[in-house]
């Protein structure tokens, strides 16, 4: 049964790639890479946050709205659902929220040496302080929430609850619910119109200095 649309999979695995580059770069100093694959994680999230308003079924953001109840419900059983069970929906919340706090952040950071972001020159120096500061602390918080998802997973896949092929493919056969599963095409365009934007305005001199 198809779950999952050709966005949501292309969102969750391009975040993949990109959290690890952005993680590679900042250690190697390579910061015109670094700004440009968080521009990149930018435009993905926002499309993200604006297919949860009128994409797939399964990816719609009131699908990740429960209760704590409902939360250890779904630790106890093993129904599969289409999409993020509860429990599944507050770790994708998290990771929501910890992207755009990475981000926002990420935006008002400066080395005090040759990197600023470009919201930097537009608010006070103690903002651009705690913004750093939190921009550096954070990640600590996103690698801890990877760390976390990839333990359920594992857990999950020991318990006979494959995750990951259903998005890969987009299909699971185990479900118990059918899900309304739109063409991903709307997103892709969203999608490449905040990039096009972010790369000609912030992101026009770091991709110039990589090309």
């Amino acid at each position: 049964m198809k779950v999952w649309d050709g966005f949501i999979r292309f969102f969750h695995w391009s975040l993949v790639l990109c959290i690890a580059g952005l993680y590679f770069s900042a250690e190697e100093g390579a910061m015109e890479l670094h700004f440009v694959l968080a521009y990149i994680t930018l435009a993905l999230l926002a499309t993200r946050l604006l297919w949860g308003l009128f994409g797939s079924e399964s990816a719609r953001l009131r699908k990740l709205l429960h209760s704590p109840k409902a939360v250890f419900r779904a630790l106890r059983q093993s129904e599969q659902v289409a999409g993020h069970n509860a429990a599944g929906s507050y770790m994708v919340l998290l990771f929501f929220a910890l992207l755009l706090v990475q981000l926002l952040s990420g935006l008002m950071t400066t080395d005090d040496i040759l990197t600023d972001g470009p919201l930097v020159q537009y608010v006070s120096y103690d903002w651009v302080e705690w913004a750093s500061s939190v921009h550096h602390q954070n990640f600590d918080f996103i690698l801890a929430a990877i760390v976390l998802h990839i333990a359920a997973i594992v857990i999950y896949a020991l318990k006979g609850k494959r995750l990951v092929p259903a998005m890969i493919t987009g299909r699971n056969n185990a479900m118990q619910e059918t899900a309304v599963v739109k063409p991903a095409w709307p997103a892709f365009v969203v999608f490449a119109a905040i990039l096009a934007a972010l790369l000609c305005t912030w992101g026009y001199e770091p991709l110039v200095s990589l090309i």
